[in-house]
């Protein structure tokens, strides 16, 4: 089994949801008794929040390339970053290693296309809504691009996150509004909708939506493990990864 490497913390809720599906996948591969091999780095998430808010993404991605850096000399095989919005910076985190980063945005486009989805709506942070890095991503893996909310509700599911979900606290009238959203989505055309923040699987399941959902957190994981047990992902990654590494030569 190869050593996953978890770049944690933000928050420490949806890291602490990696670490349980990890280890009951390889559970359930494997026997009962067996856990998987997992090594985790987990960050001060307001010191990344305080660099978010500054707009300071390249101090960012220098504190989650020194992160990798040091889980790649403790052993690690791979790095995940469990978070979707730091993904902005996984092309500087990957360039820092030689281990491959197993990438949230490109496994969970993979997914979608694979169950048949084209249109998916994404709720996630502002950041990830916003900037634009997650939709040119994905487009550039599977050929479609997420669609979003509409201001107003990014402007609540960005509050719901930060405020309640990354604090610990589980609102069911925020389940009941982020199930509006998904119903004003699906009015406006969209095929499916991706959990895009790693801690909105805590509040809402994918199977209980308007749209067929998907939770990026759990297709991370699940692309960690399948790498671990090693069953045919290292060409791909490695493949993509390339692509990342060129992209900061550049």
């Amino acid at each position: 089994m190869k050593r996953i490497g978890l770049i944690g913390g933000m928050s420490w809720e949806s890291t602490a949801t990696y670490y349980r599906l990890l280890n009951e996948a390889v559970r359930a591969a494997r026997s009962p008794l067996a856990s998987a091999d997992v090594l985790l780095h987990s960050l001060d998430f307001s010191a990344v929040v305080a660099l978010q808010k500054a707009g300071r993404w390249d101090l960012a991605a220098e504190m989650l390339a020194d992160s990798a850096r040091r889980l790649e000399r403790a052993g690690a095989d791979c790095v995940l970053i469990c978070t979707n919005t730091m993904h902005l910076v996984s092309a500087e985190v990957q360039a820092a290693v030689s281990i491959p980063l197993i990438d949230i945005i490109r496994e969970t486009g993979e997914t979608l296309k694979q169950a048949g989805h084209s249109r998916p709506l994404l709720l996630a942070t502002r950041y990830t809504m916003e900037h634009g890095f997650y939709a040119d991503r994905m487009e550039a893996t599977v050929g479609f691009r997420p669609i979003v909310p509409n201001a107003e509700d990014r402007t609540l599911v960005h509050r719901v996150i930060f405020e309640e979900l990354c604090a610990g606290h589980v609102d069911p009238s925020s389940a009941r509004a982020f199930e509006a959203v998904v119903e004003r989505g699906r009015a406006a055309g969209a095929d499916s909708v991706i959990l895009g923040c790693t801690e909105i699987g805590l509040l809402v399941r994918p199977d209980a939506l308007a749209l067929p959902g998907f939770c990026s957190t759990e297709i991370h994981a699940a692309a960690a493990v399948r790498f671990a047990l090693g069953e045919g992902q290292e060409t791909v990654i490695e493949t993509e990864n390339a692509k990342l590494r060129e992209r900061v030569a550049a």
